[in-house]
């Protein structure tokens, strides 16, 4: 178990700090006047969210290869693209409606005051937009720890995949309900944290 916890926490991890980053900058592509940049953006994030992550995983792994030698890949890394790409496209919905949801009056005192682009997303734009995408961001996370489990299409040893072997040599269901309790606890922990983001971002408007 302590060994497939590994395997959820790594996960975890590793899709956090690269699709947060790659959807707030497709969001930033998403909002601006380019008509190629969002045409291409809204096509990756259509195919992203509507196909199931399952598949998408099926086809990194296993049609890659059939592509090019060179496009071989151990499971993990695999399982971390295919999360990384698929959670990407939410996230950058979701920073872009919150990118959107600023009133235009604020990007244009930002312009009056002297702010260069960078310093007025930084210290004026961004903390509200973080504010206001927290509680869906928040449900991407929890939904995010129970999408781990789906893994085991590649057969990595995470938590779900363990207990079902236990659960095959033991003839018992136990080892799906500690498995329940351990998602259980995460989710709980992670909920925890979340909130006390969202107590230190309350503050703004």
């Amino acid at each position: 178990m302590i060994d497939g916890v590994k395997i959820v926490l790594e996960l975890f991890f590793f899709t956090t700090i690269f699709s947060i980053p790659l959807g707030i900058g497709i969001a930033f592509i998403r909002t601006s006047k380019n008509k190629v940049a969002r045409g291409i953006t809204s096509f990756y994030i259509w195919i992203m969210r509507g196909s199931p992550l399952l598949l998408q995983m099926m086809f990194l792994y296993y049609g890659l290869p059939l592509l090019s030698d060179k496009l071989v890949f151990d499971r993990m890394p695999i399982a971390i693209i295919a999360f990384s790409i698929n959670y990407a496209a939410y996230y950058a919905e979701i920073f872009r409606s919150g990118l959107e949801s600023i009133d235009k009056g604020q990007f244009e005192a930002a312009h009056v005051l002297g702010f260069d682009k960078f310093t007025m997303y930084r210290r004026i734009i961004l903390p509200q937009v973080i504010k206001r995408v927290l509680p869906p961001i928040s449900n991407e996370f929890i939904t995010l720890v129970k999408d781990t489990s789906l893994v085991y299409i590649l057969g990595l040893n995470d938590l779900l995949r363990i207990a079902t072997a236990a659960s095959n040599r033991e003839a018992s269901l136990m080892p799906f309900v500690y498995a329940a309790i351990i998602y259980l606890l995460m989710t709980a922990i992670l909920t925890k944290l979340l909130s006390m983001v969202e107590k230190k971002y309350s503050y703004y408007i």
